[in-house]
Parts: structure tokens; C-alpha cells; sequence
């Protein structure tokens, strides 16, 4: 079987893994240079002239992700090198806050709890009780609800310093307006998972270099093409409808891995003569969109007391970062730093001028700015109640991504079980064995 895979993102690397396993002929295309997607590496400079490798967005996984680890190893990655594993914590500056010792689920949550700084005890009993209050449904609410009524007993205080930055953080969306049964299946498979589930995973390696650049040398080396700078300009059906075409060749299934918009764009013209392929882009252009902005800045001997540190993030009084990173504690330059701003929505200049006054107010800095990077549609808007494209497209046609219909939310967990499951779907439909087996290319 050929199957042809469009992106090379962390859910296109996924699929065309698990394609290339299966033993499928599989033939990735990515129309940049860069392997990766909106999960990839940047180059910069520094004041001091000297260049450095970033990240097109500060990223960092939890320990539930079981899918995206196992295909680290998978390819040759060891993720206790290219990741340091940390235990939940969620502490601002002064000390503030949550952090759960390395202990079996659901006691490490509890012991947080107890042991957070600055919280009352009327905060600790808020939270707790809400967190019973979810394991006895069963983590499930109705799918109109927003975090933000989820919560609505939780004390104002956790809500501001712990609910509201792990829901913005996960989600990408508002409390106010993010998913309620969505934050409940991450906090059902990370806070109340099994051990390690809710670890911090903070990459020490560039996102290239994490996986996809590792996935593209194990593909190479089982027969697969992997072809970089080479944007597909035409996709058609053949005539029999056993296939498709990409570029002048034929293949018995596609899978197209590219963001939402993007995916979209490219089937524009099949619309017209498929009805499927017509409902599958409605659905997707009914997406709306949250943007991720990291600013990285830098002085003399900056850095902070712990790899990551939550900040006061207000954005009516011109403090927008929710999380900052100390990128010296993992393998980057002294006196770099890396401010996120999870929902962004103000402009690249305005966004960096308030973050370097928040960095001066709330860790006592002066910072320059080195690179801040808006990635304005990062994620889809996961509100109550969305309708998320599916993965069946039409015959033989298939999406995968983290917009596509699933449990999760837009994190790179969502984009490896998706590029997962369509290699599984593309080869149950080609009636290909499930047996693992190295592909052949002639």
C-alpha cells in the first residue's frame, strides 16, 4: 500500500511512523524547509551577537503523555535525556503556590494541596472538595459547561493561582469560556492518572531535535521518503476511485497532517464534486482559533530560582505571561528567559513591551528582548459543546491533527494519537495486517 502523508508536524511524523510499521510505502511532503509544524526549532540571536537555536514556542508535555513518549523511544529518542522531569508545580516568585510531591496519584494531589503556600484553608477545602466532587461523576459534567461554572465553588484565590493557569496552559482557551468535559479528561489523565501522570516534562533539547528530526532518520532508514520544501499544488481523485493523486503519482490512501486552516485550503477544490469532502470543510472552517505568543528576553545573569515559575498574569493591568522559563537550567544560554502567553491577543510589540515590565515587576529584572514569536491560529478555541472535524474525509482520504475529533485538547499528546490512529484507520482500510513489519521500497 502507498500512502501518501501531507505535513511533517508532530501528527505527521506520528503517522507516517506508525504507516511506515505497519508496512505501508509511505512518502511524507512538507512544504518548509523545517521539520516539526508549529511544534518546531528557530534560529536568533542574542544581544551579544551570538546565535541560538529557540523553540517557535515554549513547550512542555506531561507525564500522560503515554503516546508521545513511547514514539520517542520508538525512533531512538531517550526521554529521561531530552526532557527533565519534574513533580506539578505551579509557584510564582514569592513562593506561592502548589507542588505535589513525587508520590502515587491521587495522594501527591492531596498532599499539594495541604502543604500550598498562601493558601487558607478554606482555599485547600474548596479544592478538595471539588476534586471529589469530580472523581465521584466520574470526571464527566454536561458538555455545555464551561471551566469556569466547573468551578464556580472553588475559592477565588485557587481559581486565580491554580484552575485558571492550568486550563489556559492545557486548553489554550479562557476558564470562562474553555471546555469543561475537556479539562476533565486532562485532569482525570494527569492529576488523577497513574504515576508520574502529572509530572512537568520540560524539553532540554530544541522541539526539531525532541522528535521529528529523529522520526525523519527512522523513517529514511525503513525505505520511507521523506521530502522537505515540496508543497503539494494538486490532489485528485482517479478515475476508478481506488485512489488518489498527489503531484503526477498515484496512492492508495492520503492523509493529510497540516493545521486546520492549511488542510482546508487544500481541499477547496475537491469540494465541489464531493459531498463528503464538502462537509468535512464546513466543519473545519467553523474553527475558530487561539494564539500563543513566547517572548524570549535576556540579561547578564538573569535566571530563576526553579525551571519554571507561574507569574501573576493580568492582562487589564498589562501583565500577560502566565509561565516564564529559565532556558539555562535546560541546555540553553545563561540569561535567557522564555515568558508564554497562553490566549493571547494583543499585537507582537504591544505583548512584548508589557511582558519586559512584568518581568521588571514580578522577578525584579531588566531584560531585552531577543525573539518573541505570535503563533496566532496555535490552537482551536476548545470551547463547550464543539464540533470538531472527524479523520474520515472520503474514501481513502484522511485527516489527522490536534483540531481532529478526540478526547483532547491541542497539545502534541493530541497530535501523535491522532497521526497514530489514522495510520491504524488507513491501514484496517487497505486490509493491511496489524502485525508490525518493516515496509520494502522498491
Amino acid at each position: 500500500m502507498k500512502v501518501a502523508i501531507l505535513g511533517a508536524g508532530w501528527a505527521g511524523m506520528a503517522a507516517a511512523v506508525r504507516a511506515t510499521e505497519l508496512g505501508a510505502e509511505v512518502t511524507l511532503f512538507e512544504a518548509s524547509r523545517s521539520l516539526g509544524g508549529r511544534a518546531r526549532a528557530v534560529d536568533a540571536n542574542l544581544p551579544d551577537g551570538s546565535s541560538v537555536l529557540l523553540d517557535n514556542g515554549q513547550h512542555l508535555l506531561i507525564g500522560a503523555y503515554s503516546e508521545t513518549l513511547g514514539l520517542m523511544r520508538q525512533v531512538g529518542v531517550d526521554p529521561e535525556q531530552a526532557l527533565l522531569r519534574l513533580p506539578l508545580t505551579l509557584k510564582f516568585p514569592d513562593g506561592h503556590g502548589l507542588q505535589l510531591p513525587a508520590w502515587p496519584a491521587p495522594w501527591n494531589a492531596l498532599a499539594g494541596i495541604a502543604s500550598a503556600k498562601g493558601w487558607g484553608l478554606r482555599d485547600k477545602a474548596s479544592l478538595v472538595q471539588a476534586a471529589l466532587g469530580w472523581q465521584m461523576r466520574s470526571f464527566q459534567c454536561p458538555t455545555s459547561a464551561t471551566v469556569a461554572e466547573l468551578c464556580r465553588k472553588v475559592s477565588a484565590r485557587v481559581m486565580q493561582e491554580l484552575i485558571e493557569p492550568l486550563c489556559v496552559s492545557a486548553l489554550n482557551t479562557p476558564a470562562e469560556r474553555a471546555s469543561g468535559q475537556v479539562f476533565l479528561r486532562v485532569m482525570q489523565d494527569s492529576l488523577f492518572g497513574v504515576a508520574g501522570s502529572s509530572d512537568l516534562l520540560l524539553p532540554q533539547v530544541d522541539l526539531s531535535a525532541l522528535f521529528p528530526q529523529a522520526a525523519a532518520h527512522w523513517l529514511q532508514a525503513r525505505g520511507a521518503k521523506v521530502k522537505v520544501g515540496v508543497r503539494v499544488e494538486s490532489l485528485q481523485a482517479l478515475n476508478d476511485e481506488a485512489g488518489w493523486q498527489l503531484e503526477g503519482e498515484a496512492f492508495d490512501q492520503v492523509i493529510i497532517a497540516t493545521s486546520a486552516s492549511n488542510a482546508a485550503s487544500a481541499l477547496t477544490g475537491l469540494a465541489a464534486n464531493h459531498a463528503a469532502v464538502q462537509n468535512w470543510l464546513q466543519q473545519t472552517q467553523a474553527l475558530h482559533y487561539e494564539a500563543i505568543t513566547t517572548v524570549y528576553a535576556w540579561a547578564a545573569g538573569a535566571q530563576l530560582s526553579a525551571p519554571m515559575l507561574s507569574l501573576r498574569s493580568n492582562a487589564s493591568q498589562n501583565a500577560p505571561a502566565q509561565f516564564v522559563f529559565d532556558r539555562a537550567k535546560l541546555g540553553g544560554p545563561a540569561g535567557l528567559l522564555a515568558f508564554v502567553i497562553s490566549a493571547s491577543s494583543n499585537d507582537r510589540a504591544t505583548l512584548q513591551t508589557q511582558v519586559l515590565q512584568q518581568a521588571k515587576d514580578q522577578l525584579g529584572l531588566n531584560l531585552q528582548a531577543v525573539l518573541t514569536v505570535v503563533e496566532k491560529r496555535a490552537t482551536f478555541a476548545c470551547t463547550p459543546g464543539l464540533q470538531r472535524p472527524t479523520m474520515d474525509i472520503a474514501p481513502g482520504l484522511l485527516a489527522c491533527g490536534d483540531y481532529v475529533d478526540g478526547p483532547y485538547p491541542a497539545t502534541l499528546e493530541g497530535a501523535v494519537r491522532s497521526g497514530i490512529q489514522a495510520a491504524n484507520q488507513s491501514a484496517k482500510a487497505s486490509k493491511l495486517h496489524n502485525s508490525p513489519r518493516s515496509a520494502t521500497v522498491t
